[in-house]
């Protein structure tokens, strides 16, 4: 089935299919959004991909990927979380995301203590349960 064929069948400007990937006894779907416009908006891209768009980024399953703050912009998006685009003319197929190095896990720190500036004790699990951020400086 063409690019074409798969958005005219979904009766829209964005078509889902799974493309079936197999390996021996197993086989995995992966989600692939078609569209025929390139001006969609950040709701449709979330009902699409799941990845939802804040003012922190694009965020999906706890982690969240910044993105530029001028609008939406989908091709923006999908280079930002790694997602392969491929085109026809007027219309793109936008596969699922890799994030290798673009997300975190988690944003737990481990527990370590320095002297602050009066020379007290301070340890960085005193701040549990707000953002912190921490700079660093070495003169070498």
């Amino acid at each position: 089935m063409s690019l074409a064929d798969a958005v005219g069948a979904a009766g829209g400007s964005i078509a889902f299919q799974a493309l079936s990937r197999h390996s021996g006894a197993f086989a995995a779907y992966t989600p692939v959004v078609i569209v025929d416009r390139l001006d969609i908006g950040a709701e449709e891209f979330a009902e699409a991909t799941g990845w939802e768009i804040k003012p922190e980024g694009a965020c999906k399953a706890g982690q969240c990927v910044a993105l530029a703050d001028t609008g939406f912009d989908l091709l923006a998006a999908a280079e930002r979380l790694g997602m392969a685009v491929v085109s026809e003319p007027g219309l793109w197929a936008v596969g699922p995301e890799t994030l290798a190095g673009r997300t975190l896990t988690t944003a737990d720190a481990s527990d370590f203590h320095l002297p602050d500036l009066d020379g007290e004790e301070f340890r960085i699990t005193s701040l549990r349960g707000q953002k912190v951020l921490l700079v660093s400086w070495a003169p070498y």
